[in-house]
C-alpha cells in the first residue's frame, strides 16, 4: 500500500508540473511594464 501511495504522489506533482508549463509557456500573458511614464498606455 506504500508504494501505491508514492505512485500517486509522483503522479500528482507531475501533473502540477505540465500544467504549470502549460500555463507558463501557452498562455503566455502580457505583463505590464513596471516604469510608467504617465497615466496613459503609451508603451514608452
Amino acid at each position: 500500500m506504500n508504494t501505491t501511495l508514492q505512485n500517486i504522489g509522483v503522479l500528482i506533482l507531475v501533473v502540477l508540473a505540465v500544467l504549470f508549463l502549460v500555463k507558463k509557456f501557452f498562455f503566455n500573458t502580457k505583463k505590464k511594464n513596471s516604469k510608467s511614464c504617465g497615466s496613459n498606455d503609451c508603451n514608452c
